[in-house]
């Protein structure tokens, strides 16, 4: 592994009928499991995963942010790990979630596309029951486990985040909701455990006091906390408090995106504070990242240098900021720019709690401990992929392979042209075919999506209710 120290700038898979065969019985497969070792002597840590939302890869003061101060996601990479190579494993919200909760490439079990807006979803439409959950594995291995804000992972009962490992929840489970009015979407509530809660405060912060509130509950113990802001996705919404620190900006989307993030990077401030109150900051693992590239056309983020952004399979919809830190076992201050991915946070946490890793299916992250303790070098991933219908990328290396984004194939020398504008495939037509069949090897082990897109979901639901309502006539 390529670790600087600096000033923190910027295998073989499931058969398809084995899969159906798991998803059709809609049960938690019970995992048989080998034991990982946690590194050095001393009590379990704790363990904490805050996700942001559409946060571009330039959104962070530590990869070249000037206009909005973010001393705290700062203050992660400073006291941790930076990873300038960091990747969630889709371009979109759902799916990202899926994989990052699973540790596996979410097309092993069809959960490829967003699944369709509240009032349309289909009681499919969900991280499938087959699938083992992060919080599943660390509440067995005798961790508090508890979740606040956005789930994103299905809609019905049986997909409900107490359903799939945590013991505690507050937040809504659909994939955007309004920050001053909790009762805007009655499809889309906000919730405490399964009951609707009549919201007043500022969502981001809504979610920061709860945070705050799932620590000192359980600090004497091991917890797990998932903590996924909605921030900075749509609605454009903020509070006056926020807004004034920005008042002299004149585009009035930037001022409010300013607002939005700079509240993100309080609460995640509130957060680390309540560790050090409590005592448990240098034993506690925090994970930062964000769960796609930022949408710059809607929330006016920045992904530079890199090009595109959310939706897109450029390096601006998935190259993401991702750093983490733990003060009692990893040395602050690295800089790590080789390959790493979202899917790589599920076994590293594993590891850091000495919990058991599912056997019965095939893992897809890495555990990252022995590369930032030095005990492993070289790169956690050689190949990454990415794949959303037609589209489909590799990154090997410092090269990328790109089909479906537009007409042509592209290829790309990252190390010379981080902003994908010299398309290379003509002049390396050997690198084409060789990070052609790195996918086609890969896809060969993932399965079909179980829906296709929003879009797509939203009209079939919406012609069955049509053919329902027919029927009444």
């Amino acid at each position: 592994m390529n670790i600087q120290q600096n000033k923190a700038k910027p295998a073989c898979g499931a058969s398809r009928r084995e899969f159906l065969t798991m998803a059709a019985a809609g049960v938690l497969a019970a995992p048989t499991a080998a034991r990982s070792a946690a590194p050095g002597a001393g009590s379990k840590p704790n363990i904490i995963v805050i996700l942001t939302d559409d946060q571009g890869y330039g959104d962070v003061g530590y990869q070249g942010l000037k206009d909005v101060p973010t001393p705290n996601m700062d203050s992660i990479a400073r006291n941790g790990v930076q990873f300038t190579d960091g990747h969630v494993s889709c371009p979109v919200c759902s799916p990202t979630r899926a994989g990052l909760m699973t540790g596996r490439y979410q097309h092993r079990f069809g959960h490829e596309f967003n699944p369709g807006p509240p009032n349309n979803a289909e009681p499919e439409f969900g991280l499938p029951l087959s699938q083992i959950t992060l919080a599943d594995l660390l509440k067995q291995a005798g961790y508090a486990t508890g979740m606040v804000g956005k789930w994103h992972l299905g809609l019905q009962p049986q997909f409900h985040p107490l359903k799939r490992g945590f013991d505690e929840y507050f937040g809504f489970l659909h994939g955007a909701h309004d920050y001053l009015d909790a009762k805007r979407d009655p499809a889309n509530l906000i919730l405490r455990g399964t009951e609707p809660v009549d919201e007043k405060e500022y969502l981001t912060d809504a979610f920061t006091r709860e945070a705050v509130a799932f620590i000192e509950k359980h600090k004497s113990r091991p917890f797990f906390l998932y903590l996924t802001y909605n921030a900075i996705h749509t609605p454009m919404q903020a509070v006056q408090k926020y807004l004034d620190r920005f008042k002299d900006v004149a585009v009035k989307n930037r001022q409010i995106h300013n607002a939005m993030l700079s509240a993100l990077d309080d609460g995640i401030g509130a957060v680390l504070a309540k560790l050090r109150e409590a005592g448990i900051e240098e034993n506690t693992l925090v994970f930062f990242l964000s769960d796609n590239g930022g949408p710059t056309p809607t929330n006016t983020s920045s992904n530079a240098p890199l090009r595109g952004y959310k939706g897109q399979l450029y390096e601006g919809g998935h190259r993401v900021p991702f750093a983490l830190q733990w003060k009692a076992k990893i040395k602050g201050g690295q800089v790590v720019g080789e390959l790493v991915s979202a899917l790589d946070i599920l076994p590293t946490a594993l590891a850091a709690a000495g919990a058991d890793i599912p056997r019965d299916r095939p893992m897809d992250g890495v555990n990252l401990l022995p590369y930032l303790l030095g005990e492993k070098t070289g790169a956690p991933h050689e190949v990454l992929v990415w794949r959303q219908g037609d589209r489909r990328a590799v990154r090997k290396g410092h090269w990328k392979w790109i089909e479906g984004e537009t007409t042509e194939t592209e290829l790309y020398d990252l190390s010379k042209d981080i902003s994908e504008s010299n398309n290379l495939a003509a002049q390396h037509p050997e690198k084409v075919k060789e990070l052609a069949a790195a996918f086609e090897k890969w896809n060969a082990e993932m399965v079909p999506p179980l829906w296709k897109t929003q879009r797509a979901a939203g009209a079939r639901a919406a012609k069955k209710a049509a053919k329902k309502a027919a029927g009444k006539k």
